[in-house]
């Protein structure tokens, strides 16, 4: 493995640990060389588990990157974090992988793009293969002409999601149902309408809360392009029961609908098998040895960082009609209301319902 890059991960627990799993399976292949990784606390046992007996935990990044000389990092920590971590990692001359989202404004957009080094995001769903078949189905005019792009997502959030960081319900760090629980709705649907690196002309948000949180559980928006259908997603974490959360592309013959967790692809009437996801860390490596293409570059993210920045600057969510169900909190009929956002491309206040107010 003395040929291979090495690669840190800035994180330990969380969906940090899903990194360090990918990295670990990587290390074995002896594709990389898994160095280490650190963390603001004590990482978990699995994080121990998961590292080479020789690699280096720290609590610094500085010094992780440092003591192993890494070539690749992984930032994988609060979102708040990413820009700090992403500058000092680049800066290192790392080639980095950010989870999403990856920065919280267009301002450290603009930053982390200027630097020269290569940065891959965490939004899994660009691997798909289902990218490259709607892609081509949309090119041989399948569905007709694209209308649009609709997006939904439809989950139960219990307490215990609320507890498991300081910045969880907390839109002005990042977190909120459509910039991190549903990013990838909102990503994947900027993808297929071929904007995903473009700015907006316009972003409309409107933001809800069941719960006493300092951001939204309920949302939608919609984004125009000059040029390009419009985009619009609807998603909650106070919904009845969980769903699958889809992509529906609309076209003046027809429909796509893809469920990009479960790659089950709906082109007109006819379920269209894909192959296996490539996954995105193995991607940047490929990208660092031999050049392929990243697949989820941050240049493609430009729109979805477009729309974190008009989510944390919009006005305080409003409160919904729920009801305390355990351990969770429930807004009745939303589930079909999130369907039917996504399917006539309106947004909440556009709709008959008994709570949507104008944005």
């Amino acid at each position: 493995m003395s040929d291979a890059p090495s690669l840190v991960v800035f994180g330990t627990a969380g969906y940090a640990a899903t990194h360090l799993r990918r990295a670990r399976a990587l290390h074995d292949r002896g594709e990389i060389v898994l160095a280490g990784a650190c963390d603001v606390r004590e990482p978990p046992a699995e994080a121990f588990d998961l590292l080479p007996d020789d690699a280096i935990v720290t609590y610094g990044p500085g010094e992780l990157l440092s003591r192993t000389g890494a070539v690749l990092a992984v930032v994988a920590t609060p979102p708040r974090t990413h820009l700090v971590l992403a500058r000092l990692a680049l800066d290192a001359g790392c080639h980095v992988l950010v989870e999403k989202p990856p920065v919280l404004d267009l301002a450290a957009f603009g930053e982390l793009e200027q630097r020269a080094r290569t940065v891959q995001t965490g939004f899994q769903s660009f691997g798909s293969a289902a990218v490259p078949v709607i892609r081509a189905a949309i090119g041989r005019g399948a569905i007709g002409e694209v209308t649009g792009i609709g997006a939904a997502g439809a989950w139960i959030r219990r307490d215990e999601y609320y507890r498991r960081a300081a910045w969880a319900g907390r839109r002005d760090l990042g977190d909120g149902s459509l910039t991190n629980p549903f990013a990838h709705a909102v990503a994947s649907a900027l993808l297929l309408n071929g904007t995903a690196g473009a700015v907006p002309e316009s972003v409309t948000v409107e933001l809800y809360r069941a719960r006493d949180i300092k951001g939204d559980d309920t949302a939608c928006a919609r984004l125009t392009f000059d040029g390009a259908p419009d985009v619009v997603v609807a998603a909650t974490l106070a919904a009845e029961a969980d769903h699958d959360p889809y992509v529906l592309v609309h076209g003046t013959a027809g429909r796509i609908r893809w469920h990009y967790k479960t790659d089950v692809l709906v082109i007109g009437d006819e379920t269209v098998g894909v192959g296996p996801p490539e996954d995105l860390l193995a991607n940047l490596v490929r990208h660092v040895r031999d050049d392929v293409p990243l697949l989820a570059p941050l240049a493609s993210t430009r729109a979805f960082t477009a729309l974190v920045e008009a989510v944390r600057g919009a006005p305080e969510p409003r409160p919904l009609p729920a009801e305390r169900r355990e351990d969770r909190f429930v807004v009745p009929g939303i589930d079909a209301a999130v369907d039917e956002a996504a399917g006539r491309l309106a947004l909440f206040s556009e709709l008959d319902l008994p709570w949507g107010c104008p944005s």
